[in-house]
């Protein structure tokens, strides 16, 4: 469905277009927001017209409301059925009850997308894969996926971090949202990993780390995991060494007083390696041939592929009695 079909099968539930179009953001992107994201996004003052809205959503059950920790302010959670199934979402994970910790994650999202109203913005996994194989012929193999073993057998997510992609006006340029929830940039590192083939296939493209107040003091190291995991490149002889010990590694069969695969643990014992271990044990050799593409560095060199650092300008640990680990 179009932005336009979805506004309007949520306005026929008897919502303004406007406060239809705020209901699809919500749901698309995070399932829960605060008061002040219906003021933001109407550009109007927190007062009457947002109480009887938020008052109309309560009464008809669309949304159960929660008070925030000892604010005055009131987390609302969106998860009626029939609004879902309106935008041609039923069975979106945003209405199923969720931690409060999770909850506050969201409030962050959705703060991210409502404060740039120039994307579009793409939410869903049915969204991206559809964008990416059709208007940038992207082949299916090439998008971030992971793969979940059950007795069933193997499920492929694809853009499993479930992250909103930002596409500029003229189309040109993607915009990736990254959410920062720990000082260390681990799972950065794994996020760039899965997403450095979609990457190489774009014209332009920007990773935009969202830093909550609280964890400004690691933009810097977020940014030289940047540059060390895809801003890089490996030579042909780095790579031959890197696969032999992966292989090893792997296989068990390297011991500490080998000479060479001592030698090869300290050079390759630093956090990119370590990350790039994963994504090889997760993906296979495909990991490894793209280590030595200029393709990245290339674009970074240009100015065709960014690293950003937006600290997010709401403030939420006073959100934490209600989260718990916000």
């Amino acid at each position: 469905m179009t932005w336009d079909e979805r506004v309007k099968a949520i306005a026929d539930h008897g919502f303004t277009e406007r406060q239809a179009g705020f209901l699809v953001t919500v749901m698309l992107h995070s399932g829960v927001c605060l008061g002040r994201h219906y003021s933001d996004f109407a550009r109007i003052t927190h007062g009457q017209k947002v109480q009887d809205f938020f008052q109309k959503l309560t009464a008809r059950k669309y949304v159960t409301a929660r008070r925030c920790g000892h604010n005055t302010a009131r987390l609302f959670h969106v998860h009626h059925k029939p609004l879902y199934e309106a935008i041609g979402e039923p069975d979106n994970r945003h209405r199923r009850p969720l931690s409060l910790s999770r909850a506050v994650e969201r409030l962050m999202v959705l703060d991210a997308v409502l404060g740039d109203r120039d994307l579009q913005w793409l939410a869903t996994e049915r969204e991206k894969v559809a964008h990416f194989t059709t208007s940038r012929r992207v082949p299916l193999g090439d998008l971030p996926s992971l793969t979940f073993s059950s007795e069933a057998g193997q499920t492929v997510r694809r853009f499993a971090d479930k992250l909103p992609i930002g596409i500029s006006a003229d189309g040109r340029t993607y915009v990736f949202l990254y959410l920062a929830t720990r000082p260390l940039p681990a799972d950065f590192r794994m996020f760039l990993e899965r997403h450095a083939e979609l990457m190489r296939a774009l014209p332009e493209w920007c990773v935009r780390v969202l830093l909550p107040h609280h964890l400004s003091n690691a933009t810097n190291r977020y940014r030289e995991a940047f540059r060390e995991q895809v801003g890089t490149a490996l030579r042909p002889t780095q790579l031959q060494e890197l696969r032999w010990f992966f292989e090893t590694r792997r296989s068990g069969t390297g011991k500490q007083e080998d000479e060479r695969f001592d030698r090869a643990k300290r050079a390759f014992g630093t956090p990119r390696f370590r990350v790039l271990y994963r994504a090889w044990l997760e993906q296979g050799d495909r990991v490894l041939d793209a280590v030595v593409s200029p393709t990245l560095t290339t674009a970074i060199a240009r100015q065709t592929g960014k690293f950003e650092a937006q600290i997010l300008a709401h403030r939420y640990l006073h959100l934490a009695p209600l989260a718990g680990t916000a």
